[in-house]
């Protein structure tokens, strides 16, 4: 990896609903920050200029014109950045590209993706070249999926600390969420479950759960498809529609970091809806709810209003257990809407994390709690409104 270069971070796709809320946090987060040099990129210099000045951007602030079909001004975009921050999407559609050339070129690589096919394909295309150029890829680097990778890194960390072992049995419990899936999230389903349905290696790829742990396959996982009474929390529990892509990026984590979590390590992911009747009722009208692959909700580059991402929150349940009766919870939670206010903040930490703080991760396709850890859990902690709260 190169560090002689001109800027730190390019944000791609500053012109989109997300992008622009990442270079609007950059302007207010670090504004004052001399050492972390960024740039703005998209298709349009005129949208760009726009939306620089639309967020109160200093008017200096680098414009890079960079097109996923012109792959030249894609190369020119990496030869003057450490790291791309990408977050055009679907990534199956329009991402390959960008990641085998920065995996060619040594540049630094994190993205929102929640696409396990695609990334179950990218990883063996290109890992080996990211290790070579030293390229840190980072995939799913916003709500899914570092509350769940860095959730249960920190209960294990904690678990190993208490009983000197890690839980092998781990579930989250999703007890608050206020917010909406974005637009580009919805795209990415949407085509993931187009691309399974017409090739059944990509249908086996998404329901494996250890399609990002090549040449690993461990205990059998739950399957999470269905509501049921949780005993030990008193409560009904449903699943929980980012599952598919956080068990996976959890279960590479533990393969990253060599089985610190447990060669039988089992995980899962569920929605509470509370005790009784009502509790049921709920489980069972979410379960059935199909607004995520539907026509309704937002479109890519679109989303909720400021009010209405500030008012936004999720809590997140991570309770490790072991067969000698022992337990340990952790808690995290978000301060805004997940699939935008806090999915930019958390990204936008992750990039600067990666190239600040996290010099010595090797080249290679990452997930965050490996590459990162507890230098990403601190920054989250102390700029993005997050916490991590054993209970």
């Amino acid at each position: 990896m190169s560090t002689n270069k001109e800027f730190d971070i390019v944000i791609y796709g500053a012109t989109g609903f997300t992008g622009r809320l990442i270079a609007e946090y950059l302007v207010k987060q670090y504004a004052d920050d001399s050492t972390i040099k960024w740039a703005m990129a998209g298709r349009s210099a005129a949208k760009l200029a726009q939306v620089r000045d639309e967020i109160g951007a200093p008017t200096d602030t680098p414009l890079v014109v960079a097109d996923a079909e012109d792959l030249s001004s894609i190369q020119a975009m990496l030869d003057r950045t450490k790291l791309v921050l990408t977050t055009v999407g679907p990534y199956q559609l329009y991402g390959s590209d960008l990641v085998a050339m920065c995996a060619k070129s040594g540049v630094d690589y994190v993205d929102l993706c929640g696409e396990p096919v695609w990334m179950s394909e990218m990883i063996p295309a290109h890992e080996a070249a990211a290790k070579a150029s030293g390229a840190r890829i980072v995939f799913s680097c916003g709500f899914d999926s570092i509350p769940s990778d860095l959730g249960v890194y920190h209960l294990q960390n904690l678990a190993r600390e208490k009983f000197g072992h890690p839980m092998p049995r781990v579930r989250c419990r999703v007890r608050k969420m206020k917010g909406t899936f974005s637009g580009g999230t919805a795209a990415s389903f949407k085509a993931t479950l187009v691309a399974a349905k017409q090739d059944p290696v990509k249908m086996q790829a998404l329901m494996n759960p250890f399609s990002l742990t090549p040449g690993f396959v461990g205990a059998e996982q739950p399957f999470g498809n269905k509501p049921y009474y949780e005993e030990d929390q008193g409560t009904w529990v449903t699943p929980f529609v980012m599952a598919a892509i956080n068990t996976r990026n959890v279960q590479r984590s533990n393969f990253l970091l060599d089985g610190q979590y447990g060669e039988d390590f089992v995980y899962d992911e569920m929605f509470v809806t509370g005790p009784g009747e009502k509790g049921e009722a709920i489980a069972n009208a979410m379960a059935n709810d199909k607004s995520m692959g539907g026509e309704g909700g937002p479109k890519p580059g679109e989303g909720p209003s400021k009010e209405e991402r500030e008012a936004g929150l999720y809590d997140l349940l991570y309770i490790g257990t072991d067969s000698q009766g022992n337990s340990i919870k952790v808690a995290v939670t978000g301060d805004r809407d997940p699939g935008y206010g806090s999915t930019s903040k958390i990204i936008s930490e992750a990039a600067i994390c990666l190239v600040k703080d996290a010099q010595e991760t090797q080249g290679g396709i990452w997930t965050t709690a490996p590459a990162m850890g507890d230098k990403l859990i601190k920054r989250l902690v102390t700029n993005a409104g997050l916490t991590f709260t054993q209970q």
